[in-house]
């Protein structure tokens, strides 16, 4: 069809793509990037390891910032890493691709998994580690199954299920129960411990198709196994435990799905989330010993999580900052902190300045010595007026800079102080894109504000990367040089 269309195209051969025009094409967008960060103050990352179909062992970083009101994100690196991944060898790989892309001392925290060697590494770059919040759900649900009036129930569900997905009559059967009853022709669902919300799923399923169940467990085509017997006496108590399981563990799912969003979720939404949860986890008097049962396995591994002070006072700021929940923690202390961080990042932003000042005029001085032939003039001639206020001049430098911190002090304060005065804004404005609307009114805070907006609240960004890495370096491409497949994903999901 090429050939019709156009007779003297020629198409680039296997190699000339994988060696010519895919690292050309890298180099330019790598280059495009790294030109891009320059202008990045304030940024995030999240981190993850993966293992390919052929055994390789993988590291992807990715980074995140505000821009303009808007939240960006872009893959740094897929890595591969072939040596043993304890803390400080996969410190030594972020650390490297960091440095790769000069960001390394740009970036304010790291949200991974509660893997102890990410953990051990984030705190080997020094950097603030956040836990990533639907690593954190997940395992608070796993505890169910550690609970043995629980797992009981859920091994009797799911060998029903088993023997339903397995069996070829029941699953014909099930359909055309499923058509008589008028239920959606959905298949049954299998819980896997590691796989995010999947019990809850399982139930839901089991809860919607249960009529179909039954009246596939009574068909005389059914044989009568073992199964088959334990098919046909689930009782409505299996159903009502079911159904009072998926309604308590809804907002569990929502709560995973709000902070794995591709909205970029930022950490500001974890604790209005924990307070919530905290209350729907909360016993009450007249809780069946199942729903008390599922509630207290539950919040007693989430209640011990994020104790760390740093990590705390880091969250509690976040969600201050968010105008969307700032009111959930309106306590002193906490906006003491704020203002204690505006004042120390505008200060040293303002003395960043005053050195750039500095070292353009030096460069300015320094250009004329060299233009200059006669060694003898070593600065810039001072006019009439400057010599005549010199002294002057210098003392009236001395004092400005002394009375820096407390201006600075007196304008965080004011700013905090209208910035509570404000309304909260709903949850489903954009909470970097009302800072951006505010940049003049508030200045001093809007720039505080995009350091905590930028990290993230759980570290399936990289997570995502490896179901593009998973196509990449698929069953029929295995043997793909590993510097291919980074410039690929690179290539994929920054283009």
């Amino acid at each position: 069809m090429t050939k019709i269309l156009n007779p003297r195209y020629k198409a680039p051969n296997r190699d000339s793509l994988a060696n010519q025009l895919i690292p050309a094409w890298y180099e330019v967008e790598k280059k495009n990037l790294m030109s891009e960060l320059t202008l990045v103050k304030k940024a995030a990352i999240t981190a993850d390891g993966w293992t390919s179909f052929s055994q390789d062992h993988y590291l992807t970083v990715t980074l995140h910032w505000v821009r303009d009101g808007q939240n960006k994100e872009k893959v740094l690196k897929t890595k591969a890493v072939y040596k043993a991944q304890t803390g400080p060898a996969v410190a030594e790989e972020i650390d490297g691709i960091l440095e790769e892309f000069k960001v390394r001392q740009k970036v304010v925290a790291a949200t991974v998994d509660n893997a102890a060697n990410m953990s051990v590494a984030v705190n080997t770059l020094h950097m603030t580690k956040l836990p990533c919040f639907a690593h954190t759900l997940n395992l608070g649900a796993q505890k169910l199954y550690n609970c043995h009036t629980i797992s009981n129930w859920v091994a009797r569900i799911r060998s029903v299920v088993v023997w339903m997905k397995r069996s070829h009559v029941a699953k014909v059967i099930l359909k055309e129960k499923q058509e008589l009853l008028k239920l959606p022709k959905h298949m049954l669902l299998l819980d896997v411990k590691t796989r995010w919300n999947s019990l809850f799923l399982m139930m839901e399923r089991f809860c919607e198709q249960f009529s179909a169940i039954q009246a596939a467990a009574i068909d005389p085509r059914l044989r009568k196994p073992m199964q088959k017997d334990k098919l046909a006496i689930m009782a409505n108590e299996d159903l009502r435990k079911a159904e009072e399981f998926v309604l308590l563990m809804r907002k569990h799912y929502t709560s995973t799905l709000a902070v794995s969003s591709d909205k970029s979720p930022t950490c500001g939404q974890i604790l209005p989330i924990l307070q919530k949860l905290q209350k729907h986890y909360t016993v009450q008097a007249d809780d069946p010993a199942f729903v008390r049962s599922v509630k207290e396995n539950i919040w007693n591994d989430l209640s011990k999580r994020y104790q760390d002070a740093d990590v705390k006072a880091f969250q509690e700021a976040a969600t201050v900052l968010d105008p969307r929940f700032k009111s959930k923690l309106d306590r002193d202390e906490i906006w003491d902190r704020v203002r204690e961080a505006a004042v120390a990042a505008n200060s040293e932003a303002a003395a960043d300045e005053l050195s750039e000042q500095g070292e353009t005029q030096r460069q300015g001085d320094k250009e004329e010595e060299e233009d200059d032939y006669t060694p003898a003039v070593k600065q810039r001639k001072k006019t009439a007026l400057e010599e005549r206020f010199e002294e002057e001049d210098r003392e009236l430098q001395a004092l400005q800079q002394q009375q820096l911190p407390e201006s600075m002090a007196q304008r965080v304060h004011q700013e905090v102080q209208l910035y509570r005065s404000l309304p909260s804004i709903p949850s489903t404005n954009n909470a970097t894109l009302w800072w951006w609307d505010q940049r003049h009114t508030l200045p001093l805070l809007s720039g505080l504000a995009e350091s905590y907006l930028c990290v993230q609240a759980s570290s399936t960004p990289s997570e995502r990367v490896f179901s593009t890495a998973g196509d990449t370096i698929s069953p029929e491409r295995s043997r793909i040089l590993p510097e291919k497949a980074d410039m690929l994903i690179f290539l994929h999901k920054n283009c």
